[in-house]
């Protein structure tokens, strides 16, 4: 979970915009995040392969933890 306002200790996971599998692009949206004060979505950090979804929609994740797992593409 990235911190994505200062001071965000947790987020949840609103909605996942991808799937497991899915071909993803650096800066592309790939998950709707509930912090204290907004609804935000959270971009990919990689190019490549979005593998593995960690945390499910409606969890409460400390920042820091993951929350996906993208294998990178070259």
């Amino acid at each position: 979970m990235p911190s994505m306002s200062q001071g965000m200790e947790t987020g949840i996971v609103v909605r996942w915009l991808k799937r497991e599998g899915d071909h993803v692009e650096r800066g592309e949206p790939i998950a709707e995040i509930e912090t204290d004060k907004a609804t935000m979505e959270m971009e990919a950090l990689v190019r490549g392969t979005l593998i593995e979804i960690v945390r499910h929609e409606g969890e409460e994740v400390p920042v820091g933890n993951p929350i996906a797992a993208i294998e990178s593409a070259s």
